[in-house]
């Protein structure tokens, strides 16, 4: 894109965000005046921001490699359970609806879940997303499709495989320093039943989409990685670097 088509654009976002491009009558009214030639409706179709899941098992080392993508492709990394705790926190109304509906043992309704992650998008100022541990089930991806489904240009599924007995290791080895008081081998099978039951089957979703990378996740951290780049690189996701 030309520099002049950058400082067209540049304006008109100015302009959107302090409410005053209701001086033009419409976005082709403000594209005649500044760039007759160039098409903002384009523009903003291509410029969906880009999004990509990363789920797996407890302990399947999701956190290690988003940390990785995050520095190598610059995409914002986003977790859903982060977003409801701040949520919870900030001491807003929709924060104490959400403490208390935990509190009651009552699942958070996923639309909830999907209009914080947009918000939080929103908010960043960037146009690329990892966004980690969800949907963990089907109403969750249901409540994205539908809330989210025209918004973003959705890549795939990134998902951490590991055999249940190391990610067991795993998370026993972790709990001996972690404090978490899920990292107990009782807690941990419970984990490990509702990940089967509930976030497989969204694995299952988009791999008949063709939109599911699966990745061995019982190797090095290195050899994990190296996996990662090869699918992120085979998917037309291009190093920042």
């Amino acid at each position: 894109m030309n520099r002049q088509l950058v400082q067209s654009l540049s304006l008109f976002r100015s302009l959107s965000s302090s409410n005053k491009v209701h001086r033009f009558q419409s976005v082709n009214s403000f594209q005649h005046q500044f760039h007759p030639r160039f098409n903002l409706r384009k523009y903003s179709i291509m410029s969906k921001p880009t999004v990509v899941f990363v789920l797996g098992g407890p302990g399947a080392g999701k956190g290690t490699q988003c940390e990785n993508i995050v520095k190598k492709y610059e995409f914002v990394h986003l977790s859903a359970g982060d977003l409801l705790r701040a949520e919870m926190n900030s001491g807003s109304s929709n924060g104490d609806m959400i403490s208390a509906m935990i509190k009651e043992g009552k699942i958070v309704p996923s639309v909830v879940t999907v209009r914080l992650l947009d918000e939080a998008m929103k908010k960043s100022g960037k146009n690329k997303f990892l966004i980690d541990g969800f949907p963990r089930n089907q109403e969750n991806n249901q409540s994205w499709e539908k809330e989210m489904g025209d918004k973003v240009d959705f890549k795939f599924v990134l998902f951490m495989e590991c055999p249940e007995e190391v990610l067991e290791e795993r998370l026993l080895k972790r709990g001996v320093n972690s404090g978490r008081s899920d990292d107990n081998i009782e807690s941990i099978r419970k984990r490990f039943f509702t990940f089967k039951e509930s976030t497989i089957p969204i694995k299952e979703y988009y791999q008949a989409k063709n939109q599911s990378v699966s990745i061995d996740g019982n190797r090095t951290i290195d050899q994990v990685w190296q996996d990662i780049q090869d699918q992120f690189e085979k998917r037309g996701i291009a190093s920042a670097l």
